[in-house]
């Protein structure tokens, strides 16, 4: 499912309060019901791109942005929304209580993959509709917990596998269904995608723009899952 889908989904999900995704339209903002807001939950890096993503999509709000790191909120917020004469959003360092705010319906999680589940869970259970960074679990039992509370909660849980959803990729799964490859008795997949090192760094510090910051919130990050 895209992010263009997930949202109208969403939409329709929301028994009909909202029917169409909203963002800035003409000279006004239009009222609340008219509109999907959504969070963004990581912002470094490519995680920007679903900012981005969102805000192309008409009667959508980025309304709120969390991040563990508070020195990236300033760039953040004047590349994304300032300098495009857009509503400044909401900003959260912890997740919780981005959750406990009722105007936002629906959260994008762009965590480290060690959060997706619990942190699509916890969305879930405070009602809003979720789409999940790839992987969204780490093993079939959390897949699971994920589908039973969306059932239980009645919202709209995305994978965002979206290669799944590339003509070409359907295409090339259909080909080999019709028996046009014949009978295959082994299949290999390799996909290589060059990242540089990011460095060796001070316990507490990470490296933006070849600055450093002191400014994350380290028990956050880690979260629940380590033993003491």
């Amino acid at each position: 499912m895209q992010r263009r889908k997930f949202i109208k989904t969403s939409a329709v999900g929301n028994l009909g309060i909202i029917t169409v995704p909203t963002i800035l339209s003409g000279t006004g903002w239009k009222g609340a019901n008219d509109r999907i807001n959504v969070a963004v939950i990581g912002i470094r890096g490519m995680r920007q791109s679903h900012i981005q993503e969102y805000q192309k999509l008409k009667n959508v709000e980025v309304a709120a942005l969390c991040d563990v790191d508070e020195n990236l909120f300033a760039d953040r917020v004047k590349k994304h929304f300032s300098d495009k004469d857009l509503r400044e959003p909401k900003i959260y360092k912890d997740m919780r209580i981005l959750f406990e705010d009722q105007s936002i319906d629906a959260v994008s999680v762009v965590t480290p993959n060690h959060w997706h589940s619990l942190a699509g869970i916890w969305a879930i259970q405070s009602g809003k509709h979720a789409s999940i960074e790839k992987p969204c679990c780490h093993t079939i039992e959390e897949g699971r917990m994920l589908l039973k509370a969306a059932k239980k909660y009645g919202v709209v849980v995305q994978d965002g596998a979206e290669q799944r959803s590339n003509p070409s990729a359907q295409s090339a799964v259909q080909y080999m269904q019709d028996g046009k490859l014949g009978e295959v008795y082994l299949a290999k997949e390799i996909c290589y995608k060059w990242r540089n090192s990011i460095g060796s760094y001070p316990d507490g510090y990470m490296k933006e723009d070849e600055k450093y910051s002191s400014t994350v919130d380290s028990n956050s990050w880690i979260g629940p899952f380590t033993k003491s």
